[in-house]
């Protein structure tokens, strides 16, 4: 098993429904998306490029799905945390029933159809 699987499948709940529900959307719409384990966090790779990870955090009660990049997106930024953050923006779930698929969807392939547009392509 990946590092990454480990550490999901060794989380609290509710942390551990909610991060693979969300690995379940995400690996929906890119089946080719390269699930990693970096920062100590999963991490998503994408042709290449970083493409969002996943951060539970026990401590403030929720799920980080995080992507990188300053770019604004046409739609739903009111739902994305930057916190002071310049080049990440999250969303944050802290139980299944909060994820909104097609927000999470819109989201997922606005960040790919902007990823060179990251910190990473500068």
């Amino acid at each position: 098993m990946k590092p990454a699987e480990v550490y999901i499948l060794n989380l609290e709940e509710p942390f551990k429904s909610i991060v693979m529900h969300l690995q379940l959307i995400i690996e929906q719409q890119f089946p080719e998306v390269e699930l990693q384990f970096k920062w100590k966090i999963p991490f998503y790779v994408l042709d290449g490029s970083p493409f969002c990870y996943l951060n539970p955090s026990k401590k403030k009660g929720y799920v980080d799905v995080g992507f990188y990049g300053n770019h604004k997106f046409e739609k739903y930024n009111e739902f994305l945390i930057s916190e002071g953050r310049k080049v990440v923006k999250s969303l944050r779930f802290s139980s299944i029933e909060e994820i909104n698929s097609e927000i999470l969807t819109y989201i997922l392939h606005e960040a790919n159809s902007n990823k060179e547009k990251g910190f990473w392509k500068k």
